[in-house]
């Protein structure tokens, strides 16, 4: 469960930073999923997400 919230978490904090990330790198590794449907893009950033997490993950083990 609590796995599922920290995805969740990522999710809504990679989708609100989209636009900053894209810039270093992100949202664009492989395991992201971008497409579009009747004009609107849909971005799920599955490799991006796995890779922010075990950053923090790192982070969180050290302090």
């Amino acid at each position: 469960m609590r796995w599922l919230i920290t995805l969740i978490a990522a999710f809504i904090i990679f989708n609100s930073l989209q636009g900053w990330l894209r810039k270093i790198g992100l949202g664009r590794l492989p395991g992201d999923l971008q497409f579009k449907v009747r004009g609107r893009e849909w971005t799920f950033p599955f490799g991006s997400t796995v890779l922010l997490m075990v950053i923090a993950w790192v982070v969180g083990r050290l302090i």
